[in-house]
This record gives C-alpha cells, structure tokens and sequence, in this order.
C-alpha cells in the first residue's frame, strides 16, 4: 500500500494538539468543500481533508497511525512486523508472531483505518459489535442581517464525506432545512442532531454544527447583539440639533439629535438591536460623522463666511495650549 502523510494533508506537525487539527480540518475543509470552491480538484482534496482528519481526530486511530512510523507520502510499504489494523504489536519475545507480510497487500491506507472504525475492537480489546456514534460534521451558514433579525429558515446543500460499502470515504450530499432563530450572531454555534455521520452498531448518528456568519449590511455593522451605523449630519443639523429618521431591521426609526452634537458621539437607540432568546434586545448605536456640502452653492458659501466672521469658535485652541508647555 502507499503511504499518506496524513499530518502533512493537514498542514499540521505531527504533535499537533487534537484542536490544532480541529481548527486545520475546519479551515480545509471549507476552502476545498465542492460547493465553495473553484478549484478542479476540490472534491478530491476535501476527500483527502476528511480521510486525514477521520484518522488523527480519534486517538485511537492516531496511535496506531502514529506506529506505522513516518515515511516519504506516496512511498509504497508495508506495516511493520507485530503491527495489525487494531494498532496492537506481537507480544515481547513474540517478534512477527502470527504476521502476514501479504496482508495489507489488497488494502489502501485508508481502508485500514475504515476497518479500525468499523471494528474498534482489534488489538484493543474491544468488542466487535460495539457501538460507535456517528461523525458529527462543521461547516458555515451565512445569513443577512435582516435575517439574523427576524429568524428564517434555509435550504442548503451539504456534502459530507461517508464510508460506501467498501469503507472508502466518499463525498455525499445532503439537502438540509436550517432553522436560523431570531437574533442569530456572528460566531453562533447551531446545532442539527442526528444529520451528521451514521453510527454503526447501534451508536448514534453523529450532528452538523453550523457556525453563523452575518452577511457584510450597506449600512449597519453587528458586534454582538448591537448594530453600529454611521450617522452623517450636516454642521447645522449638529449644531441646532433635529430629527432624523434613520432605517433598521425592525422598521425605520426616529432619531433625536441634541444640540451641539460633536463628531464621534455616539447615540443610543436602547433595545433595537437584534433580539436575544429570553433576554434584552441589542442596541443601535449611531455614530455621528459631519459632513459638508460637496458643490456648496454661492448662497452657502457667503452664509459660511458671515458665519467664519461672526464666530469666535476655535476647535483648535488646545494646540497652542500644548505648545506653551
């Protein structure tokens, strides 16, 4: 058989922890998954992602992955003497005993390891009839703002990698009905029991965990339950202060600006933010920039002047404050 360098595959060193291959598998996976990328080989390397994975995430499997020794990937050869497909080694002073070296002849590496899956038992002395749950599966669903405001429910393919009837990882696709709740937030795990890999022997079937991500919104950012939007005034509107009305998820709202309102300041708009399960909404928070008229007309541009001349208001005063000291 020939050898996979299954950390390699990863791009993780070979005393990775079980997260750092967690997180390497996620990102993976989700650069090759045949419905995100372009790349002509993406089916073929998700496959290769989810084989790796499917081995180092389990410890057992990895130990015994871990005794074949490391050599050149591609590389044919066979498991050492003493070593079988339950990862167990002869006895001491049994060096070789009961080994085949034509065993693994008709085997590829990662049919081995399906076995070790299926059998859990070889070598390890467990049962071969053992329960074993299911693989649970990661992957991102990205929703608007309005969505993650009012909730929604989404048809989306997924393509998993399961075992066919030979054991061999195979890419299959599944169409899965998503109940985003009201108030979805960015990094937000949902959770699908059951949808993931089918257990063997009476295990349960593994989930898909959904990780949130907000769509990019023309006018507000999300931090949390909070939204963020840039508020633009003109210099009068900032200075004798008024009304505006402003949109959001829930229906456009008014907006009281008081006089005087400096750039920066940021006003509140308390519980109209995106709603929490049980709990208090999120805010809106407006940031207030002041913009001014890009073509002013000549009338604007003498009332400006009248007004340079008949103010005495100096933003700057504090710079000659700072370079007295």
């Amino acid at each position: 058989m020939q050898y996979k360098d299954y950390y390699q595959t990863l791009g993780v060193a070979r005393d990775a922890s079980a997260d750092d291959i967690k997180k390497a598998y996620r990102k993976l996976a989700r650069q090759y998954h045949p419905d995100v990328s372009g790349e002509a080989a993406s089916g073929e390397k998700f496959k290769e992602v989810g084989e790796a994975y499917a081995t180092l995430k389990d410890p057992e499997k990895r130990a015994a992955y871990d005794a074949l020794g490391q050599q050149p990937a591609g590389q044919e050869f066979r498991p050492p003497p003493g070593w079988n497909y339950g990862g167990a080694r002869a006895a001491p002073g049994a060096e070789g005993a009961g080994f085949d070296p034509h065993a693994f002849d008709d085997l590829d590496l990662s049919d081995l390891f399906a076995q070790m899956g299926a059998a859990r038992g070889g070598g390890f002395g467990a049962r071969p009839d053992r329960p074993v749950p299911g693989e649970d599966f990661d992957t991102e669903v990205a929703v608007s703002l309005e969505d993650a405001f009012h909730g929604t429910t989404l048809h989306m393919d997924l393509s998993v990698p399961e075992p066919d009837a030979q054991g061999r990882l195979r890419p299959v696709t599944r169409t899965l009905e998503v109940r985003v709740p009201p108030g979805a937030v960015q990094g937000q795990k949902l959770r699908l029991r059951g949808r993931g890999g089918k257990g063997r022997n009476g295990g349960r079937d593994g989930d898909i965990y959904l990780h949130v991500t907000i769509k990019p919104h023309p006018l507000f950012r999300a931090s949390g339950h909070d939204l963020y939007l840039d508020l633009p005034l003109t210099p009068w509107e900032a200075v004798l202060g008024t009304e505006v009305e402003i949109p959001a998820p829930g229906g456009a709202l008014l907006l009281t600006v008081p006089p005087g309102t400096r750039a920066g300041r940021k006003l509140r708009l308390a519980k109209r933010g995106l709603p929490r399960a049980g709990g208090v909404a999120g805010d809106i928070l407006a940031i207030v920039q002041i913009d001014v008229p890009p073509h002013p007309s000549e009338r604007e541009k003498q009332l400006m002047a009248e007004l340079a001349k008949a103010s005495s208001f100096n933003p700057r005063a504090h710079f000659a404050q700072e370079t007295t000291q």
